[in-house]
């Protein structure tokens, strides 16, 4: 649900109650007609229009809170946000009229509200209600911004829990992947092992061989030599 904006007659803002501001007569007078002038053209859904004559009542009497006020809602419906809290931010700080600052802080609060900054639109609010007690329309908004605040935050605990869940779900995956790749490694490094002890247990067995053929080798000439000496030794014997 959109927050309620200022009642029609309040929504358009113009303060016909000039401040009593030490200013020339003629100052009073440019100030009040081109009031007038940005009231018709405002009325007449001419913002434009209503925001220069509202610019040139402030140049006639710079402190003209009346002039901030509806020059900042002048603004707002032209959807320059920015440049009407400034507006409404200059008139609070020089209003002294409790329904006047009532209704700038109003429309404070719209905007932040609009803006989803809930928390400073409900400042705004209670702002104008210490101001005016009795203002039905800034007392719905104002529940409805602090209901909306509450959502706000459960929103944001629920996306931080979920954030925590996919976190320690990331962090439990990542430690079983190096698990992972540390069994892996591992089991890399025994068949390494294993094939090196193999090549040196193969290396160990061929010298092994090569040694018993070597010694069988030695033992037939060895034979061989024997019977040579007993053949000749025969002859020797059979000669004699």
């Amino acid at each position: 649900m959109q927050p309620m904006l200022l009642q029609k007659n309040k929504f358009i803002g113009i303060l016909f109650i000039l401040l009593g501001v030490s200013v020339s007569a003629t100052a009073q007078k440019e100030e009040r007609d081109f009031i007038r002038k940005g009231n018709r053209a405002y009325k007449d859904s001419l913002f434009i229009d209503a925001e220069i004559s509202y610019r040139k009542a402030l140049d006639a009497n710079p402190q003209s809170t009346v002039s901030m006020f509806n020059l900042g809602n002048a603004l707002l419906m032209q959807n320059k946000v920015q440049e009407a809290m400034e507006q409404y931010a200059a008139a609070s700080r020089m209003e002294k009229d409790k329904s006047n600052l009532a209704q700038i802080y109003h429309n404070i609060g719209v905007i932040l509200q609009t803006q989803k900054d809930y928390a400073k639109a409900i400042e705004a609010y209670k702002q104008s209600l210490r101001n005016n007690p009795h203002d039905n329309e800034t007392r719905y908004n104002l529940a409805l911004a602090q209901k909306m605040l509450k959502d706000q935050q459960q929103n944001q605990q629920n996306q931080q829990n979920q954030q925590n869940q996919e976190d320690q779900q990331k962090e439990q995956e990542q430690n079983q992947d190096q698990q992972q790749q540390q069994d892996q490694q591992q089991q890399n490094q025994d068949q390494q092992q294993q094939s090196a002890d193999n090549s040196q247990m193969s290396q160990e067995n061929a010298e092994q061989l090569l040694k018993s053929v070597m010694q069988d080798e030695q033992d037939v000439q060895d034979k061989v030599k024997k019977k040579q000496q007993v053949i000749q030794g025969g002859r020797l014997e059979k000669d004699w």
